[in-house]
């Protein structure tokens, strides 16, 4: 539970109509091997202890009796396991009969909610039976197994929140099965009281259609409410007379599916959730409204350490799936292109000037440029791509470059800047033989000055090429490639370009495909420092400030989440193994939190650029930091991992 990692579990255990002595069997026997894998928070279905397709003998004492008894057993044989369990049986209050989730934590019941909202419509006629319930005050009632023994004092009713006094960010609420479809659902109250985890206690027929509608609900639900939901539904033992049952238990996080069972199968599903992170995430938007508690038990649990089955993305920018990373593809692209065909329609302007160096990010900047002229109808002979040779740059850089801007049919431009720089070498007295950030940045500026001078002259803008992964570490020369007119990768992580760049390989003909995967290839360096021997790169950028999968994964936990250093280089450690040896991902997290609080000056005068997703670094909307802020803090951190 360190870290705000919580493992919870939706059980659909083997179940026998109206046989409480059965049901109570499975269900320890199922809590059991729940929490021996460390699950806190344990979700059965509805009504599970007695079965949902009782009819009327929901009105037989010797059933409700029985439900009572089997309730006390779960109690007596759960007190030792450290783990909520919230189980569905039928239950009286004041001369009615509710349909009701009792949570039990150490042997005792903590709270008893009854269903709100009762369906009598279709194949369902549960108002027969049971009424809805009230909503929870603060009077507590008193449960009594048949033996006469206390089993709690519970508080009875609906929007009720449970939260444990030790782990911060875990507190749950308790919805039943109808809630859910309703349009004012429990789980709105009783997210804004707190509570980060909903769960639900399901018993819902299948039929064709419904799974994905199941789907679509819970996410969006859990999506709204910066929240995880937890959905345990009845499975086949169920299926008795004219209703199937399916299982169909869910586990869905802010709007994604962190687990899912196969429809038909009794058994356990659990996922870590990050209470954490949704408390961060209601932080965020300031339009999540908070109320306080109409009735809040509090509990306590041993705060250990989660260990983490769910999949860490290592490439938190990219989509996993393929069919979902083409169409990311073709959306980012398409931004990209829009944000430059505003621009340039709105000054009127025909022409862009591109720094083509025969790398990564020009080459992405260079083919946005290419789908904006089409949509404007513009001919690509405006786009001026421009080549500057100096003491770096190596042969298959340079080629490439050409070869990039002949097949998209830009005007290639080659101005050697020798000459320019050794001269500006000369006016400041810099010796050449000195390979120092002067001799480097004095390229890159004499780079800078040569396109915003041909921009005027042939009436263009220069398109930055600069990513986000670069602004993040700082990695550009101020005034460098720092500046241009429009920045059109300014949002775009570096492991996202590669993506982009090989999603228009795919798109397009053999040769420019051969042309591009050769960028793809080639080692990522802005060929400031004289080359190797052999003639090949020997400034490789990952190699001064790290593997840019470690940074862009740092930046998004970092910038998406707030995430503190500690919890990111766990995260780090479970998603790179294999990769990276811990020390590695140490240094580099190091090297980024560095990084990134000193160069915060380069990010506070970015020019405009489109933003293409949901971590971004623009001083004017989505990142606002003093230039001059400590990363002692962050350090401290550190220092201790």
């Amino acid at each position: 539970m360190k870290d705000g990692w919580i493992k919870i579990a939706c059980v659909t255990p083997p179940l026998r109509v109206a046989d409480c002595t059965y049901n109570v069997q499975q269900i320890i026997q199922s809590a059991k091997e729940a929490a021996e894998c460390g699950v806190k928070l344990i979700v059965y279905p509805e009504l599970c202890i007695t079965g949902y397709t009782c009819g009327d003998l929901f009105l037989q004492e010797t059933l409700l009796q029985g439900a009572l008894d089997a309730l006390h057993l779960i109690l007596q044989e759960t007190k030792e396991y450290d783990a909520i369990l919230i189980v569905g049986l039928p239950f009286v209050q004041n001369g009615a009969l509710y349909n009701c989730a009792a949570v039990c934590n150490q042997g005792t019941v903590i709270g008893i909610v009854p269903k709100k909202n009762i369906p009598n419509y279709s194949e369902f006629y549960e108002a027969r039976h049971f009424t809805p319930g009230p909503d929870a005050d603060r009077t507590r009632i008193s449960i009594f197994a048949g033996s006469g023994e206390l089993m709690g004092c519970p508080a009875f009713g609906a929007k009720q929140i449970f939260t444990c006094s030790n782990v911060p960010g875990f507190t749950f609420g308790v919805e039943i099965c109808e809630d859910v479809w309703v349009g004012d659902t429990p789980s709105v109250s009783m997210a804004k009281m707190g509570a980060s985890i909903i769960v639900n206690l399901s018993c819902s027929d299948e039929i064709i259609g419904k799974e994905d509608y199941r789907r679509t609900i819970l996410k969006a639900k859990s999506g709204s409410l910066f929240c995880a939901y937890a959905y345990a539904d009845a499975g086949f033992g169920e299926s008795t007379q004219d209703l199937v049952f399916a299982g169909h238990n869910l586990i869905v996080e802010n709007g994604s599916i962190l687990a899912e069972s196969k429809l038909f199968t009794n058994g356990i599903l659990s996922a870590e959730v990050d209470v954490q992170r949704l408390c961060g995430e209601r932080r965020r938007s300031n339009t999540f409204q908070s109320e306080k508690p109409l009735c809040e038990t509090v509990f306590q649990m041993e705060p250990e350490e989660t260990k983490l089955t769910r999949r860490i993305d290592p490439d938190p920018f990219v989509p996993s799936a393929n069919e979902m990373l083409t169409q990311r593809c073709e959306k980012i692209l398409m931004l990209q292109a829009t944000g430059l065909v505003t621009r340039l329609q709105h000054i009127g302007s025909k022409t862009a000037v591109v720094g083509l160096s025969g790398g990564l990010d020009s080459a992405l900047a260079l083919i946005v440029m290419a789908h904006a002229f089409r949509i404007c109808g513009y001919d690509p002979s405006g786009m001026i791509a421009v080549t500057m040779p100096c003491f770096g740059t190596t042969d298959r850089t340079y080629q490439n470059a050409c070869r990039l801007a002949n097949a998209y049919g830009a005007t290639l431009r080659e101005i050697r800047i020798q000459n320019s720089v050794r001269q500006h070498f000369a006016d400041i007295g810099h010796d050449e033989a000195i390979h120092d950030v002067t001799y480097e940045n004095s390229q890159a500026r004499e780079r800078t000055q040569v396109l915003m001078d041909l921009a005027n002259q042939t009436g263009g803008i220069v398109i930055g090429t600069g990513d986000l992964s670069e602004l993040a570490l700082g990695w550009a020369t101020y005034n460098g490639d720092h500046m241009s007119m429009y920045a059109v990768n300014a949002s775009v992580p570096k492991t996202l370009v590669r993506y982009l760049v090989e999603y228009e390989a795919s798109q397009t003909d053999p040769a420019l495909a051969s042309v591009l995967r050769d960028v793809l290839d080639t080692p990522v360096s802005p060929e400031l420092l004289l080359p190797e021997a052999d003639g090949t790169i020997a400034q490789k950028t990952e190699d001064i400030v790290g593997p840019y999968a470690l940074h862009d994964f740092f930046l998004y936990y970092v910038l998406r989440l707030g995430y503190s250093p500690h919890k990111i280089y766990r995260l780090a450690k479970y998603a790179f193994r294999g990769t990276y040896d811990d020390d590695v991902i140490l240094k580099w997290l190091k090297k980024f939190y560095w990084r990134f609080f000193s160069q915060q000056f380069k990010r506070s005068c970015l020019p405009d650029g489109p933003k293409v997703g949901s971590v971004t670094l623009s001083p004017r909307g989505d990142w606002r930091m003093p230039s001059d802020a400590c990363v002692t803090l962050w350090q401290k951190e550190l220092e201790t991992l």
